[in-house]
């Protein structure tokens, strides 16, 4: 069996899979315009600062857009299959491309309200999202 793909962290994205460990989802904040970023960058794409600093954040946001892996992306994930990959979109703005769990890939909607989720696989704490809302 192929080896599930794990990211491999460099120093500029480290803080956030440190945090995604202690099941806090953090992304970088720029001082000063506030502006929230992700994926983690050297400098503000709103106004150009390179005082960017790493801050908790809900967790909650939305589907943005989403498609349904019927075959695998890797052959590590092929115990997985149906999967969703999807973009969400954090209550503080930026979007974060990551997997939707604990839903049937036919109940994914654009707008869906979700929460992060955190799963721990070897040594590396994913990032996932989970719906959120009444029954659930």
């Amino acid at each position: 069996m192929t080896a599930r793909p794990l990211p491999d962290p460099s120093p500029l994205t480290q803080p956030f899979w440190t945090a995604a460990k202690e099941r806090e989802l953090r992304v970088q904040r720029c001082h000063a315009c506030g502006t929230y970023l992700f994926y983690p960058r050297y400098l503000c794409t709103a106004c150009g600062s390179d005082d960017l600093r790493w801050c908790a954040v809900s967790g909650r946001g939305t589907v943005f857009t989403y498609t349904v892996a019927r075959r695998p992306t890797h052959p590590g994930l092929a115990d997985k299959v149906p999967y969703v990959i999807a973009v969400v979109e954090l209550a503080e703005g930026p979007k974060l491309t990551t997997n939707l769990v604990d839903i049937d890939p036919d109940d994914v909607v654009i707008g869906l309200p979700v929460q992060a989720s955190f799963e721990d696989v070897d040594d590396t704490t994913l990032v996932q999202f989970r719906p959120v809302g009444p029954g659930r």
